[in-house]
């Protein structure tokens, strides 16, 4: 009897001792299964991004609802976007991945630069620091996406690396970005996010 209090008193100080530390996961536990056909599409400004021969191009996705219609908008890090929306066709429609793009419709994909094999990272538009996904009216803090791999909350200030994970490397600590598990048939193929 004393012995199993003592295992139950250690395995309480163990258990204790690790909730210290606010623990950051890789991926986030929330699931938004986004797919887009960029086969079909073609979009140029997406592809520079799904090229994993050019690391460090990074596109944001966002989704809107222009004249009646549902379209995607793509814009990557080095000024470039779509010259107008794409539109939604059949397949897009019956996917519903419009339905799921982030936490308030935008995504931010593209390859690493600084590990080889170059990793597909996909993070959701939205500072984690200030969008509260649960709170009325719903006020969106998109980030900022620099030429060089960084992305910048305009109202926290903090600096995100798209390159390494999305860790904050300036500004007050917090969380690092939200990040989807991803992955891509290549340039012109099929880029899933969920």
């Amino acid at each position: 009897m004393r012995r199993s209090v003592q295992s139950v008193l250690l395995l309480f100080l163990i258990l204790l001792s690790s909730c210290g530390d606010r623990v950051d996961y890789e991926y986030s536990s929330r699931r938004i299964f986004f797919t887009f056909h960029n086969d079909t599409h073609q979009d140029p400004i997406l592809a520079s991004a799904l090229n994993s021969m050019s690391p460090g191009v990074y596109c944001i996705i966002r989704y809107s609802y222009v004249s009646g219609r549902h379209s995607f908008s793509f814009e990557n890090n080095q000024g470039l976007r779509s010259g107008s929306p794409v539109w939604f066709d059949g397949i897009d429609l019956r996917l519903e991945s419009w339905k799921h793009v982030g936490q308030n419709n935008g995504l931010i994909v593209g390859y690493g630069n600084l590990d080889v094999p170059a990793p597909l990272y996909a993070y959701d538009l939205q500072c984690p620091n200030c969008f509260q996904p649960n709170v009325l009216p719903l006020r969106s803090y998109e980030l900022k996406v620099s030429s060089d791999g960084f992305a910048t909350c305009t109202n926290c200030h903090r600096k995100y690396n798209l390159n390494t994970g999305g860790n904050i490397v300036s500004g007050e600590g917090g969380k690092k970005l939200i990040r989807y598990r991803a992955n891509c048939t290549g340039p012109t193929g099929v880029l899933g996010v969920n």
